[in-house]
C-alpha cells in the first residue's frame, strides 16, 4: 500500500475509490466460473454453476440504522441481487449485539428478518448471533444468494452513446426516513413540522427502500444493459459509478430527477444535499434508446449516455459536473455532530 494511504486516516463511509481500486487490483482471479467478480460500482458477484444457470452472491452490513435492522438487511441485499437480474432466494445473517443489550433486541431483529424474507420469498438459511464488546449499537451483516439464467444476468456491458439513463423511485428515500427516525427532535427544532417528520419516517416502508419490483418490471419490458441501486453516497455516487462501468459520460436532466417534499425539507433543515444522501429506494438503469419509448410504471428517463470521458454531467444543455461526494451526507452529518461542529 502506498504511503499516502498509510498516512491518511479513514473517515466513516465508503473507502476512497482510489484506495478500493488499489486493493481490488491485488485480488487474484483464477476461477473461470466467476463471471463477475469484485469491482467498483458492482453490486454482486456472478458465478457460473453449470446448466446455463448462475449463482449471484452479495454481502452488505447495516450500520447506520438503530432500528429495523433485520428489515433493512433483507431489502438492501435483495436490491443488489435484483440489480444483477437475479431472483433473491437465500440469506444468511450475522447479528452483533452490544454487551448489556436486552434479549428482546435479538428477538426483534429475528422477527424482522423472518418477516422481510417472507415478503420477498427468500429463505433464511443460517447465520450467527453474538454479544460482543467494543460496539455501542447493534450491527447486522447479511449475505444473500440469488439465481438466474446466464442470459438473464445484467452485466453492465454493451453500453454506447445514445443509450438512455432511467430512474425508478425518488432521491434519498432511505436517508430521509433514517434521519426523521434518528433525529426527530433536531428536525423539529429546525422548524420542520411534526406531520412532515412523521411522513418522512414512514417513507422507509411507503414507498419503501426495495427496488426488487422495479427491477423485475423493467426486465419484463426491456433488456436493461445496467441496473444500479443508489445506496451510500446517494444518487450522484450511483450515477458516477454507472458512468465508470459504462466507460462513458452521462448527461443528466436534474429537473427530471424526482425529489420528495419530505426529502427537501429534511435536507434543508440539516444542511445536506439530497443528491449525496443514502438512497436505497432509487434504481438507475441504462437501456437502448428504443427501449425508453415505453417504460413500465414507476420508471422515467433522466438522461443519456454521451461520448465523453467516464464521468457525470449535470445539466441537459451545458457541461456542469454533477457534485461528487467523498462520503455519504449522512456520514458527514454524524461526524460533524460527534465533533460538536
Amino acid at each position: 500500500m502506498t504511503a499516502p494511504f498509510d498516512a491518511a486516516p479513514l473517515r466513516p463511509g465508503k473507502l476512497p475509490a482510489d484506495l478500493l481500486a488499489q486493493l481490488l487490483a491485488s485480488v487474484p482471479h483464477a476461477d473461470p466460473r466467476v463471471l463477475l467478480g469484485p469491482g467498483i460500482g458492482r453490486d454482486a458477484a456472478v458465478i457460473d454453476i453449470g446448466g446455463g444457470r448462475a449463482l449471484v452472491a452479495k454481502t452488505d452490513p447495516i450500520t447506520f440504522a438503530a432500528d429495523d435492522l433485520g428489515w433493512y438487511a433483507v431489502h438492501v441485499n435483495a436490491n443488489d441481487i435484483a440489480c444483477l437480474g437475479a431472483r433473491p432466494a437465500w440469506m444468511l445473517a450475522t447479528a452483533l449485539l452490544p454487551a448489556g443489550a436486552p434479549a428482546s433486541l435479538a428477538s426483534s431483529i429475528f422477527e424482522q428478518l423472518v418477516a422481510a424474507c417472507r415478503e420477498l420469498g427468500i429463505e433464511l438459511v443460517g447465520g450467527h448471533t453474538e454479544v460482543t464488546s467494543g460496539i455501542d449499537r447493534p450491527m447486522l451483516v447479511a449475505a444473500m444468494l440469488g439465481e438466474a439464467t446466464i442470459d438473464e444476468v445484467v452485466r453492465g456491458e454493451g453500453i454506447v452513446p445514445g443509450d438512455r439513463v432511467l430512474m425508478a423511485g425518488a432521491v434519498a428515500i432511505e436517508g430521509t426516513a433514517l434521519l426523521a427516525r434518528e433525529r426527530p427532535t433536531t428536525l423539529a427544532r429546525a422548524g420542520v413540522p411534526e406531520d412532515l417528520i412523521e411522513r418522512a419516517q414512514r417513507l422507509l416502508r411507503d414507498p419503501g427502500i426495495s427496488i426488487v419490483r422495479h427491477a423485475e418490471a423493467l426486465r419484463a419490458a426491456t433488456r436493461p444493459k445496467l441496473l444500479h441501486d443508489a445506496t451510500e453516497g446517494g444518487l450522484a455516487t450511483a450515477l458516477a459509478e454507472a458512468a465508470l462501468r459504462a466507460g462513458a459520460g452521462i448527461r443528466i436532466d436534474t429537473a427530471a430527477v424526482p425529489v420528495l417534499d419530505e426529502t427537501r425539507a429534511v435536507c434543508a433543515a440539516l444542511g445536506l444535499d439530497p443528491l449525496g444522501l443514502l438512497a436505497s429506494g432509487a434504481l438507475v438503469a441504462v437501456v437502448n434508446e428504443d427501449d425508453a419509448a415505453a417504460l413500465p410504471r414507476g420508471w422515467r428517463a433522466i438522461g443519456a449516455v454521451v461520448a465523453a470521458e467516464p464521468g457525470v454531467i449535470m445539466d441537459a444543455e451545458g457541461d456542469t459536473p454533477l457534485p461528487a461526494f467523498e462520503r455519504d451526507e449522512l456520514a458527514r452529518l454524524f461526524e460533524s455532530e460527534a465533533a460538536g461542529t
